[in-house]
């Protein structure tokens, strides 16, 4: 679900976009550093001013998390891969690393990352401290994989944060949204390349939703989508395999992938839209386009996808024992309902992990994203949703479109305070402070 944020200049000042369009902010004034101590001089200086200080990423959050009318840090200068390290089974990059760079560099190095998302536009810093994942029966989203990294403080100084050193920044900033400072550096656990057999294949949303648990214990990675107004889903099983590798044809990857997936896909988006009438008919087309394919690659061509078509999204995180009760409600909702809903709906998990805000913070998590296309009505679908999500305890993306505040995620995350206790401390003056971040974590 690819992604670029764009400034342009209005009215003397620089305007900056989220790819959604959803989010506009207008800082006074923006500055791409070139280095870490040029960072820190940045941020000393947008304190000296009396203003706060953001750093963005592609834009890739529908959430407002990164936006400032202050500072706005472009990380476009911090690229550098610094460091690989066999033997350690580590890469340390700096913050504005795209993932597409990271993961093209590491197979040229004959290593990849355990698991990721569907989408690599994203800089290493933005995708982590928003939570960003993929799904995985054992392996957890690209934050759980970070091994260290550095944060540069509201004073300018930078904290070496690891397992060892600064345990309890480490376990907070890895999931940090922006609140705790600014991510500089990121070392990540790497291993030696290896294939992945995916096999994707169209299944009844009553036979994926009774398989589930085996499905998702039998599978080291399983995912699926539910098109509404229709019984279809398209799951897809990703498992190491000795190979041969054996890629998706050029053809065929090209009329699934970019004919169907996005050049239709947009199509069809864009005439249901106009008439909304028309998407439960086009969705059950939707739901048989795609039909069985096998094919083995590396993990990076096997994970991530083009996605062009523009929308936005909502995203659940509940416990994953909730996942098949939370799905039959959401299905019977959208059921009883006028809503039209031409996007597929997302299924994933992700094991527990020890990050204080992670969405999987000490639970075995499922994940459910709804979409709908930009320039379409969201709020009455996404209202609806959210109060079966919340009804379970669910917790929501951090870049992804909800509703909660503070009470909220102080009762769902029993780590919270701690986080909350953090920033005072890291950042007691409120730098690092935003609109976003004074709803979701307090004042």
């Amino acid at each position: 679900m690819g992604t670029t944020s764009t400034m342009n200049r209005t009215a003397g000042k620089a305007a900056w976009h989220n790819w959604a369009g959803t989010v506009t902010a207008r800082p006074q004034r923006i500055v791409a550093p070139a280095s870490v101590d040029e960072l820190s001089a940045a941020l000393r200086k947008a304190a000296e001013d009396g203003l706060t200080a953001k750093a963005v990423g592609t834009g890739h959050s529908f959430t407002a998390a990164a936006a400032t009318g202050g500072v706005l840090i472009r990380p476009d200068r911090l690229s550098a891969i610094r460091a690989i390290d066999r033997e350690a089974g580590t890469v340390t990059v700096e913050a504005g690393v795209p993932l597409k760079q990271l993961n093209a560099a590491l197979a040229a190095e004959g290593l990849s990352l355990t698991n990721m998302g569907d989408i690599m536009e994203q800089t290493v810093a933005g995708a982590t401290s928003t939570g960003t994942h993929g799904t995985g029966r054992e392996s957890g989203s690209i934050s759980a994989q970070i091994t260290a990294l550095e944060l540069v403080l509201a004073d300018g100084s930078v904290l070496a944060c690891s397992s060892d050193e600064n345990p309890d920044v480490f376990a907070a900033a890895r999931v940090g949204i922006g609140a705790l400072g600014v991510v500089s550096t990121i070392t990540f656990a790497v291993e030696p390349v290896f294939l992945l057999t995916a096999r994707e294949e169209p299944m009844s949303f009553d036979r994926v939703t009774a398989e589930f648990d085996a499905l998702t214990a039998e599978n080291e990675h399983f995912e699926f989508y539910w098109f509404p107004h229709t019984d279809g889903c398209n799951t897809k099983r990703n498992n190491r395999s000795q190979g041969p590798a054996a890629p998706v044809p050029a053809v065929r990857g090209w009329i699934d992938d970019e004919l169907l997936s996005n050049g239709v896909f947009q199509a069809a988006c864009s005439f249901g839209r106009a008439v909304p009438s028309a998407i439960p008919g086009i969705a059950q087309v939707s739901s048989r386009a795609l039909s069985a394919r096998t094919y083995t690659d590396i993990p990076y061509k096997v994970f991530t996808h083009p996605r062009r078509v523009r929308f936005v999204e909502m995203e659940y995180a509940v416990p994953r024992e909730a996942a098949v009760g939370v799905l039959r409600e959401l299905k019977a909702m959208v059921e009883a309902s006028d809503f039209r809903i031409s996007f597929p709906v997302e299924v994933r998990v992700a094991p527990a992990d020890d990050i204080t805000l992670s969405t999987a913070s000490g639970r075995d998590s499922a994940y459910i994203a709804v979409h709908m296309y930009r320039g379409t009505r969201y709020q009455e679908y996404f209202t609806a949703v959210e109060k079966i999500m919340t009804a379970h305890g669910g917790r929501p993306h951090w870049g992804k479109i909800h509703t909660r505040d503070a009470e909220y995620f102080a009762g769902v995350y029993p780590r919270f305070a701690e986080f909350t206790a953090l920033r005072d401390r890291l950042d007691p003056g409120r730098l690092f402070a935003n609109d976003y971040l004074r709803r979701v974590l307090g004042e």
